[in-house]
């Protein structure tokens, strides 16, 4: 929004020690927030004068070019009271006309100097200016300025003419203050900020109300509660726009048009409220507003066909739909350069309804935009009646009797509050007198009852206050927020991090020593997301919560795993040349509930005990997941030699390393699971309960993703992994006693897991067992078909002594016992 401060001055009666920057910093503390300061005129200097044109001569040029030697009287500002010589090159002018001339020794925005030069053989002492050479908006017209002929004189100063001087303001406006859209809105906070004077553009008496300016049929009075309508005839469309309409609408960053436009564009500046003129002549009948019908389009001011919706408002005579309403007018009913009779329309529109046709058309205007943030709905009748008087003092028209004003403003709600409620929450001492002064500053209608509490009805033009905590919010940056007392919050004794919260760092310091990267990706999936996975069409991970409103209809529900995320993203990072990823992720995942939708409660109260149990039950459950992928190189290459491919024996390190962390003891078993490699995929459990799985992708899944072959994967049950934790993890004990060494070499059948084997040569070893490693694998013709044999480092040490021979060795013979007897190994 931007508002010339000589307006803002017209409805507020500022001191003149108020400057600009006082009175934006006061603004910005007001909620008004600054985004710059614009002088036009800024960069001129020198004499800039009006002048008149006395003689004009074209003379071709050469290069195929028409100049204008002309003569104009500048007045007694060059010194001497004689006409200059200036050679132009703009043909919008001729003798007679009164332009804008820079003298020799002025100089133009861009530090372009104007001196007295000969050019194309004459002497030129000066430069008739176009809009652009004075750095106003020239609308992409072409040539200078013409001065109205009722204009200042030749030799006057033309900064005034201009406007130069008059700074203009730009406010960054939030949506819940629409009425800042309007200088009756800015000045409004101007004269509440400097505690002065405010006139009110707002506040005339109106016609009487008769319905015979023109008959307006609403049948939709939700979408349209107020809708006003006059008649001007008579109109001359030649008249041109007066000098400061057309200024304060371009200084606003408005384009002028004509004067029929240029009223209704500047009322709407003035009050906050759009309003549209129709061509009186083209109207067929009476108005209506109602819902567009299925099928109806409408040619917009912007010449575009638009599908109209259902749900979209129009406005309509007997033809069908002429406007998008509260958005944009309807081309068949513009007005031209020969309406001479015009309906002045102004309406009050439901925000929300604006709002949305706005998004669906992808339509944007001044009007809209004001529109779809609430505009004050007292306002059509004023906003009309004020076009309609300047139509006639400007424009030459006749207004018609007669005055339509359809429905009445929605009543805003009474509000209670305590008058202590400021102080309370803010801090500042702020006494219930100075509570009762700003609520009445802002225009709320303040009743004080007997008990201390006050009646809050707030103002019209602001229907963003609905409840206490906003009258709270209006007194407080009244008063000041730099009032808000600085107090240090007192720390809470006996408080940290909790487990989940330890857990999840000790989980994620874990991985990072791993060499694993977290990563964050979007939760969403849709059935193609399944079919990359090979997931069979009735596995349970198929079964999704689906989202109301997705960002994507390729992916329209929650995820049931986060792997699809962990691979894009991995098989981004390997296209984009990293040798090797390893990427970890934690979120949640979530599967229906097979309760049935959740119920919907009103908001007036708390939900009850009872209620707030169905309303859990009917979420859907949604553990906490831990993912990790690895692909590419999980070692470097190098000048020392070729790295390693991670694998599935990676994978299981991975969940090994997070175990011993967290002290937990998990079992590992083989399994068929997709997405992973059926023989190289293992099952996590813990106390037998499977808590997720790890191992080597499927091809075709690596080949769907973009993913190197053998590429690898983990996903765990995270809250069953940290249910099993414990708080703080044992440190290792170390001994000064040596190390006795024993191998050992078992024949198993290929089915069994070399997890299994090593866990009963633990279990067998007993105490005295201190590490246990798989260091070789055979298979081949001296075992058999469909046996391997393991072969085991076995480490032995005790704390407190040196072991004896007999004692490693009754160790290894428990140990290979408890394997054949668990696993049928046989010892080579």
């Amino acid at each position: 929004m931007k508002a010339p401060v000589s307006w803002i001055r017209e409805l507020v009666d500022l001191p003149e020690s108020v400057t600009t920057e006082v009175l934006t910093d006061r603004l910005t503390a007001l909620g008004l927030k600054l985004e710059g300061i614009h002088a036009a005129g800024a960069g001129i200097e020198g004499p800039l004068v009006i002048g008149r044109v006395l003689t004009q001569d074209k003379e071709p040029q050469k290069n195929g070019k028409v100049i204008n030697w002309c003569t104009v009287d500048v007045g007694d500002a060059n010194g001497s009271g004689e006409p200059q010589g200036i050679v132009c090159g703009a043909h919008n002018f001729g003798p007679g006309d009164k332009v804008v001339v820079i003298l020799p020794g002025g100089v133009l925005p861009g530090d372009f100097r104007i001196s007295e030069r000969k050019t194309y053989g004459h002497l030129s002492a000066g430069m008739i200016c176009s809009a652009a050479e004075l750095g106003l908006p020239d609308d992409g017209a072409d040539g200078i300025i013409v001065v109205p002929a009722d204009g200042p004189e030749p030799g006057t100063d033309a900064r005034e003419f201009l406007g130069f001087g008059d700074e203009v303001i730009e406010f960054e406006i939030n949506p819940d203050r629409a009425y800042a859209l309007s200088l009756r809105g800015v000045a409004r906070e101007a004269a509440l900020g400097f505690d002065v004077a405010f006139t009110d553009p707002a506040v005339r008496e109106l016609p009487e109300v008769d319905g015979k300016a023109w008959q307006v049929d609403v049948e939709d009075p939700a979408g349209c509660p107020v809708f006003a309508a006059r008649l001007v005839s008579g109109f001359d469309p030649t008249r041109p726009t007066p000098e400061f309409i057309q200024r304060r609408v371009e200084q606003a960053g408005m384009r002028s048009i004509s004067l029929a436009v240029d009223v209704t564009n500047y009322v709407m500046l003035e009050l906050g409220q759009p309003i549209h003129g129709y061509d009186a002549d083209k109207v067929a009948g009476g108005l209506g507003v109602r819902r567009a019908r299925s099928g109806e389009r409408l040619t917009t001011l912007d010449d575009a066909v638009r599908e109209l919706s259902t749900e979209d408002l129009v406005i309509t005579d007997d033809s069908g739909p002429i406007g998008l309403a509260g958005v944009m007018g309807g081309a068949t009913t513009e007005m031209s350069d020969t309406t001479t009779r015009i309906l002045v329309e102004a309406a009050h529109w439901d925000a929300t309804s604006m709002f949305r046709t706005g998004k669906r058309h992808k339509l944007t205007s001044e009007a809209g935009k004001r529109n779809e943030r609430g505009v004050d709905p007292l306002l059509p009748g004023v906003a009309v009646d004020r076009v309609v008087e300047l139509l006639v003092a400007h424009g030459g028209a006749t207004a018609e009797p007669g005055f339509t004003l359809v429905g009445t403003a929605p009543e805003r709600p009474t509000i209670t509050i305590a008058p202590d409620l400021p102080a309370r929450l803010s801090g500042i001492d702020i006494s219930a007198m100075t509570t009762v002064e700003h609520l009445r500053a802002i225009g709320a209608v303040v009743t004080e009852h007997e008990s201390g509490a006050l009646e809050v009805v707030p103002p019209s033009w602001r229907p963003d206050i609905n409840d206490p905590y906003d009258l709270v919010e209006e007194v407080v940056r009244i008063v000041g927020y730099d009032q808000v007392p600085s107090v240090l919050p007192r720390r809470a004794t006996g408080r940290g991090l909790s487990r989940t919260q330890r857990l999840r760092r000790r989980i994620g310091r874990t991985l990072a020593g791993a060499g694993c990267v977290e990563v964050v990706s979007f939760p969403f999936v849709g059935p193609a997301t399944f079919d990359k996975l090979g997931l069979a069409a009735d596995d349970p991970l198929r079964t999704t919560v689906g989202l109301a409103n997705p960002l994507s209809s390729e992916e329209p529900s929650y995820t049931t795993t986060l792997l699809p995320g962990l691979l894009n993203a991995a098989a981004r990072n390997v296209g984009r040349g990293a040798p090797g990823v390893a990427l970890f992720e934690t979120g949640t995942v979530a599967f229906p509930s097979d309760n049935g939708p959740a119920p919907i409660y009103g908001v007036h109260t708390r939900p009850s005990e009872a209620e707030l149990e169905k309303l859990f039950e009917a979420l859907p459950v949604q553990p906490l997941h831990l993912a990790v992928v690895l692909a590419g190189e999980r070692t470097r290459s190098g000048w020392w030699g070729a790295g390693a491919e991670a694998g599935w024996s990676d994978a299981l390190s991975v969940v090994r390393r997070l175990a011993d962390e967290l002290g937990v003891e998990i079992e590992v078993t083989s399994a068929a699971r997709m997405p992973w490699h059926p023989g190289r995929c293992a099952v996590i459990s813990v106390d037998e309960v499977v808590i997720g799985h790890a191992g080597e992708l499927h091809p075709t899944v690596c080949k769907a993703f973009g993913l190197p072959v053998r590429s690898a994967a983990v996903e765990l049950d995270l809250d069953a992994l940290m249910a099993a934790a414990v708080d703080v993890t044992p440190g290792p004990v170390f001994s000064t006693m040596p190390l006795a060494k024993e191998d050992v070499a078992l024949v198993v059948d290929d089915a069994v897991t070399v997890a299994a084997v090593e866990d009963a040569l633990r279990d067998g070893a007993g105490e005295l067992l201190e590490s246990v490693r798989l260091f070789d694998v055979y298979t081949g013709e001296q075992i058999g078909e469909g046996r391997k044999s393991l072969a085991f480092a076995l480490r032995f040490r005790a704390a407190d002594r040196t072991l004896t021979e007999a004692e490693t060795g009754a160790a290894r013979d428990a140990a290979v016992a408890a394997a054949a007897e668990r696993t049928g190994a046989v010892q080579r």
